[in-house]
């Protein structure tokens, strides 16, 4: 059972994960690759809203997308982005990343590769995934200014749009686990995280939220995906 408590729990981390950036017009805008297609919804939104002249969708399959996204996560990005009417030839595809990580790195090497002059992004994400993303980039691309944004949305309708409740309390505590660990290891940036946060966390874990954790010595596997 989930208890009225493990809620509020929930609801103190989804607000810390969530930057609480107002958009606003950026060199690029990457789409960051994941189960949730709403990522590219947003992406096209935020284009059409004239945040950006130039749209990555950055990602590979994983886990919990090789059999709904078969031809790689950016790839079904791209193919969203263009039903929805945006021209093919403002969206790089960056198709290899597995992990955070990855897609910043591979997406900046793309742009590189391209000639993009690039002085700020706009990261798209999944919502609870707003504060990681930013920390990985602001760690692996220290050059840029990054706005992070995702699909707007309430806890409660995230989870509903999963349709599993525990898995998305494990995939908040796994997240924000991340957050606590990586930056000593090099991975990240350091960010503030309140006492109370860190309490809701605990207690979470203590309660058996645990199946996105891993293990705090991470050795040859940064960035660990979902």
């Amino acid at each position: 059972m989930i208890s009225e408590k493990d809620w509020e729990d929930t609801q103190l981390l989804w607000d810390y994960q969530q930057m609480h950036h107002k958009p606003r017009p950026c060199s690029v805008g990457i789409g960051l690759g994941s189960h949730d297609l709403g990522v590219a919804d947003t992406t096209v939104d935020l284009y059409r809203r004239g945040m950006m002249p130039l749209i990555v969708f950055t990602g590979a399959t994983s886990r919990t997308t090789q059999d709904r996204m078969p031809r790689g996560e950016a790839e079904h990005y791209r193919d969203r982005a263009l039903e929805l009417g945006v021209p093919p030839d403002v969206i790089l595809v960056e198709p290899h990343a597995r992990n955070t990580g990855q897609n910043i790195i591979l997406s900046r090497a793309l742009l590189e590769e391209c000639g993009v002059n690039v002085s700020s992004v706009l990261l798209v994400s999944k919502p609870y995934e707003e504060r990681r993303a930013y920390a990985t980039a602001g760690k692996l691309w220290p050059e840029a200014e990054f706005v992070s944004a995702s699909t707007p949305m309430t806890l409660s309708e995230y989870v509903d749009s999963i349709q599993d409740a525990r898995l998305v309390i494990d995939m908040l505590v796994g997240s924000l686990q991340r957050l606590l660990i990586y930056p000593a290891q090099g991975f990240m940036i350091s960010q503030d995280t309140p006492d109370g946060v860190i309490r809701a966390y605990e207690r979470l874990a203590s309660r058996g939220f645990t199946s996105r954790l891993i293990p705090e010595s991470v050795g040859s596997t940064p960035y660990a995906s979902e």
